[in-house]
């Protein structure tokens, strides 16, 4: 079934940094930037999503993404271009176990927060692309 092209809304927050680390394991940054035609920035944008989006970031499960396939002891994830302020980017949809269903999870050539001067509570929108 082919992406239809899905718009999200939501706040930023600062995470764990358990995306820079998996942004940074060699195997990872290799099939990203092979899939994604990119070198990621080392860490991951994130956004609580509005309400009325939950139900979309769980429909992009169901979409073919672009499978990132893990190392042993590691969880897969799924990879879909997208676009923040038309800048470049993906969204990453970790197969974690209990991972929220109100978080998505952005990855970018730069760093987007100091690209468009994001801060913690900053509201951004995120086009996912066919």
């Amino acid at each position: 079934m082919r992406l239809p092209k899905l718009i999200f809304k939501g706040t930023i927050f600062s995470g764990t940094g358990k995306g820079k680390g998996f942004i940074n394991l060699p195997w990872a940054k290799d099939q990203i930037e092979d899939k994604l035609g990119f070198s990621p920035y080392p860490g991951t944008l994130n956004i609580y999503l509005k309400s009325r989006d939950i139900k979309k970031r769980k429909q992009l499960k169901t979409f073919e993404g672009k499978k990132v396939e893990p190392k042993t002891g590691y969880y897969s994830g799924l990879l879909f271009k997208a676009t923040l302020d038309s800048l470049e980017s993906a969204v990453v949809i970790p197969s974690v176990p209990n991972y929220p269903s109100n978080v998505l999870e952005i990855i970018s050539p730069t760093y987007l927060r100091g690209q468009l001067g994001l801060v913690d509570g900053s509201t951004v929108v995120v086009v996912v692309n066919a």
